[in-house]
């Protein structure tokens, strides 16, 4: 037997769940970057399938993202390196001759350069030279509907145009934390040699005492991590682009200020993590 509605007559109401309750009580600042966390790692997790699932087709595209990055950030990431770790570096020795330490400068660089400063310089540069750069190009894509017409013609935009600059972005991470890692050190052997009551011996000394493995494979992974985070951030914000070109330079913008506070918390996190996994990095030797 079918019901007839009465003309004017209210709709019938919906049964509220219980989660959507609890949504309804959170305020809205809070659920919209709830939301944004949850389908970035929604991405995440689709780039990562796809790549693992079918890991063929896309290894051309990466490798020329893989050379785009490597010509558009070595030098960025070269004098970056040079000028933050030469100021570090000054404090370094200023500190360690006060306190009558200076051979201890080798292991005072292992904490600073290559638990600290290297990746995280390497998270800056790479955010702000590729990751604006991916932002901008699929949210232009979008901006002139370029991405409804390749889903439309059955091009997968996934494995087109994410997967090879995620995959280009964190591989090339862990590839630049090798040269910013090597410019400290080199950095430090040449102030500890012309600025320190010391020696390059005892420099070296010092680092190979305080170097442990975990310190080399930690920093390798937390920059192929922070590059993977990157590039996922940025190409969900140029997929989800919206506004024309304004709302594109709004996507670049809020992509690199993500990307900016996650190197923050991600550094934060995983060192310490790495630290309590290790007690021996928390030693001076």
């Amino acid at each position: 037997m079918t019901t007839v509605e009465k003309p004017g007559a209210a709709p019938p109401r919906r049964r509220v769940g219980g989660t959507e309750r609890v949504i309804g009580v959170v305020p809205g600042p809070v659920r919209t970057v709830v939301l944004e966390v949850g389908r970035i790692c929604q991405l995440l997790g689709q780039v990562l399938a796809s790549a693992i699932r079918h890991p063929r087709g896309y290894w051309k595209d990466t490798l020329d993202e893989m050379y785009a990055l490597l010509r558009l950030c070595f030098w960025p990431a070269t004098f970056a390196m040079a000028g933050f770790g030469f100021l570090i570096t000054v404090m370094g020795v200023g500190l360690l001759g006060l306190l009558g330490a200076a051979n201890r400068m080798g292991a005072f660089w292992v904490m600073a350069d290559i638990r600290e400063i290297a990746a995280f310089m390497v998270g800056m540069v790479v955010a702000g030279v590729i990751g604006t750069s991916i932002t901008s190009d699929l949210g232009a894509r979008r901006a002139r509907e370029e991405l409804d017409a390749l889903k439309v013609l059955g091009m997968d935009v996934l494995r087109m145009l994410v997967i090879p600059r995620v995959i280009a972005t964190a591989v090339m991470c862990a590839l630049l934390n090798c040269l910013t890692s090597f410019v400290g050190v080199l950095l430090g052997l040449v102030a500890v040699s012309a600025l320190a009551d010391t020696t390059s011996g005892a420099y070296i000394d010092s680092m190979s005492h305080n170097l442990y493995a975990a310190d080399v494979w930690g920093a390798e992974l937390k920059t192929l991590l922070t590059g993977l985070f990157i590039g996922v951030i940025c190409s969900y914000k140029g997929l989800n682009a919206g506004g024309g070109p304004e709302g594109v330079g709004r996507a670049v913008n809020q992509a690199v200020v993500i990307c900016f506070a996650m190197v923050w918390v991600f550094n934060f996190f995983f060192n310490a993590i790495a630290q309590g996994l290790n007690p021996n990095l928390l030693m001076l030797r």
